[in-house]
């Protein structure tokens, strides 16, 4: 069977919208039911729409402190599911800070300024360079990180949380998998990521341990077609009292 494409604005449109919702669930997103929906129908890829529609099925239908709780669980409390992609790749080796620096490089390229304090390689940062600067070199992050991306997807699908979805979605614009890729998935779920001067279990245990960088930001973008090559990117939650900055 012959996988539907996502090209040219279904594409872009896509990754804003799966950019905007692993944003922090703050009021404003909550709220907007109604644009998220619109949003939404508008996806033309049908396994991506199909999985969206089933996100927005528990986010718009669960109680809000159930999903606040449910996102600083998933994503901030256990490194397995952190949203910080160069992590699962390099661990915190000096590596990671080479492909910080990369990430924040290709970013200036294109005309993208981060949040002060934020991470290059926070996913809806990367998903939203993706959708702004489009195929090529505005998905050469997501290629280039595929395997944390699947590590994060296949620790979702785990968790059952309906997070994986959004996960779903997004493998299903990409390219499918090589046997390679597959291999060194496989290869880095059983090791970890490399370990440098901090030591960490490996993905196949469950850790539950505080997420790697810092608290951002929040910033919730109204029009999901708009521009925003001039404006910062803001995606994370407000400082928690039980999150902590990774060193």
């Amino acid at each position: 069977m012959t996988v539907p494409s996502v090209t040219g604005p279904a594409r872009s449109r896509l990754f804003d919208l799966t950019s905007i919702l692993l944003t922090y669930p703050d009021d404003r997103l909550l709220g907007a039911g109604t644009q998220l929906r619109a949003a939404v129908a508008e996806i033309t890829h049908p396994e991506a729409r199909e999985q969206l529609t089933a996100f927005l099925g528990w986010f718009l239908t669960t109680d809000t402190l159930e999903i606040e709780t449910h996102y600083v669980r998933t994503f901030d409390l256990r490194r397995r599911s952190g949203l910080y992609l160069t992590y699962y790749l390099h661990g915190d080796t000096r590596k990671r800070g080479i492909a910080l620096l990369t990430l924040k490089q290709r970013y200036r390229a294109h005309g993208l300024r981060l949040t002060e304090g934020e991470l290059p390689d926070l996913l809806p940062v990367v998903l939203e360079f993706a959708a702004v600067a489009g195929p090529g070199d505005g998905e050469a992050p997501l290629r280039q990180h595929r395997r944390g991306l699947e590590l994060l997807r296949s620790a979702l699908g785990e968790a059952a949380s309906p997070y994986r979805h959004l996960l779903e979605a997004v493998v299903a614009a990409l390219p499918p998998l090589t046997e390679a890729d597959r291999d060194a998935i496989r290869a880095l779920a059983v090791d970890g990521p490399p370990v440098e001067s901090v030591g960490l279990a490996p993905y196949g245990t469950d850790i539950d341990a505080i997420g790697p960088g810092p608290d951002l930001a929040t910033d919730f973008r109204t029009d999901f077609s708009a521009d925003f090559s001039a404006e910062p990117c803001a995606h994370a939650h407000p400082a928690s009292p039980s999150r902590e900055s990774a060193p």
